[in-house]
Formats: structure tokens, sequence, C-alpha cells
């Protein structure tokens, strides 16, 4: 197989993919992104692998594509106003059982002693981020895969190491995936954390410990 085969009978795997970001990015541009993807998939390929050419780069296509994405900081959504949407939707939970009501955004803004500029900017953020969620993992093998997961996909993310990792997370409970996505993903203190799960700052510490030993014993 030379590459001018492979370039054309994979070109509509490409276009598949660059089709799940045409909301958000010039097609031409991410196609010749996916395009290189493609390329990089056939230099690393080998015929040993077990596994079929195509789900190999479709991989390789869709980190290309994703790095891409990342690389641009036109798209990236502050970390700060993603701290604050997660916060917007606690007190909304906190107000909707003290109020007895679904809060207005005036009672947010006044709770959280935000402006309603702010507080629009934090809100719309969530939106795009689950809009490209949706684009992303519209028929991933991964439905639990967030925009922050893929978007950090590169080269390093093939590794068999990495894999393991995410599956082990995957096995996890519940309360220790919340764990995880509140001090790694939302980047929040043990203090924060404790906050909004209900927990002593003492008592976050030791679970993470726990759930941190749990993975390592799991990958070791």
């Amino acid at each position: 197989m030379t590459i001018d085969q492979v370039v054309t009978d994979y070109a509509k795997l490409v276009y598949s993919l660059v089709a799940k970001f045409k909301n958000y990015y010039d097609v031409e541009d991410l196609k010749q992104v996916g395009m290189m993807g493609l390329i990089k998939a056939f230099q690393h390929y080998d015929d040993s692998y077990d596994t079929k050419f195509s789900s190999f780069a479709y991989t390789y296509i869709k980190g290309e594509i994703l790095k891409y994405i990342r690389e641009d900081k036109s798209i990236k959504v502050n970390k700060e106003l993603t701290r604050l949407a997660h916060h917007i939707d606690r007190a909304r939970e906190v107000l909707s059982q003290r109020l007895m009501h679904t809060p207005t955004d005036a009672e947010l803004c006044s709770f959280l002693e935000i402006d309603y500029e702010t507080f629009r900017e934090a809100e719309n953020s969530k939106e795009f981020v689950r809009s490209l969620d949706y684009a992303v993992n519209e028929d991933s093998d991964d439905k639990n895969l967030s925009l922050y997961d893929s978007i950090g996909i590169d080269e390093i993310s093939y590794r068999p190491e990495i894999q393991d990792l995410r599956t082990e997370v995957s096995n996890l409970d519940q309360d220790e995936r919340k764990l995880l996505y509140e001090r790694y993903y939302l980047d929040k203190t043990q203090q924060e954390t404790s906050e909004s799960l209900g927990l002593s700052q003492v008592g976050v510490s030791r679970k993470e410990s726990k759930v941190l030993a749990k993975l390592k014993n799991r990958l070791t």
C-alpha cells in the first residue's frame, strides 16, 4: 500500500471526522490537518498490529484535528470561566432547595456576587463546551470522553499505558470518579472539593490518596 493509495482510499474517513467540526472551523483547513494525521498513521502503522488500518488511522486523524484545535488560542475556554460555570450549577442546586423554585439569573448573580455579564459569559462557555463535546463524541466508542480529554489528545495518548489509565479510571465507582473530576479536571483545591462533595478537607485528602493508590496498584 502506497501513500497515494492511502490518501485516495481513506479520504472519506478524513472528511467524516472533519464534518463533526464544520460549525467551528474552516473545513479546508481541517481537511489538510486531517490528511496530515492520515499520513502519520501510514508512517507508523505496522501490518503486525492486531487492528485494522482504518481504526488505527481514525485515532491519528482525530488526534491531529483535536491537537490543532487545542493549539488554536481562539477556541480555548478560560479555566476560570469553566470553574465559575461549575459554581453556577452548584448555586442553582442550593438556591432551588432554599427558595423552593428555580432561581432566576438575577438571584444567581446576587448569590455568587458576580455581575450579569460575567454570569452570561460563564454560561455561554459551558454551552460551547457541550456543543463541542457532542461533535467529538457523537459516534465515539467512549461516550464519556470529555472535550478537554479529547483536546488533550496527542501522540502520547496512543501509548498503551495511557489507554490503561483511562480504562482503570472508568472502572472506579461514581464517587471516586467525581473526586478526580473535581480535583484534576476542574483543578479545584481539596478545600473547594470538600465543599462540592460535602466532605471535610481531611476526608477529601484521605479519599484522594486511596483512589490514587488504587490506580497505582492496578497499573503496576
